[in-house]
């Protein structure tokens, strides 16, 4: 193993132990137990979150113009997801800490 490949792993190490000590302090921070138990990496999670907040805003927009289905939104997360997660677990999980609220309520819809 080259010492790029241990400072990645020192790096997700160190963030997901911080994620951790939340956890501790917070038991219902179901979304930071995923990512640990999934072992992604703070970039990994800041993707998520970037896809997460892109869908929200089209959601909004859609709603907007009078939309009522969103599965076609459903199906951008479900692929953009990282591999190591499920729609299900991470729609659950992120309702569960009150991440991304409305846009996970329709997607629970298509789980």
């Amino acid at each position: 193993m080259d010492i790029i490949e241990v400072m990645k792993r020192l790096n997700k190490l160190e963030y997901q132990q911080k994620l951790l000590l939340k956890v501790i302090e917070d038991r219902n921070l179901d979304f930071f137990k995923l990512i640990v138990e999934k072992s992604l990496a703070e970039r990994e999670v800041e993707d998520f979150y970037r896809i997460c907040e892109d869908l929200s805003i089209e959601l909004e927009e859609q709603k907007a113009e009078g939309f009522v289905y969103f599965h076609p939104l459903y199906n951008k997360f479900k692929y953009s997801l990282h591999k190591n997660l499920e729609p299900k677990e991470a729609v659950q999980a992120c309702l569960k800490q009150g991440l991304f609220i409305p846009l996970m309520n329709e997607f629970v819809k298509y789980l």
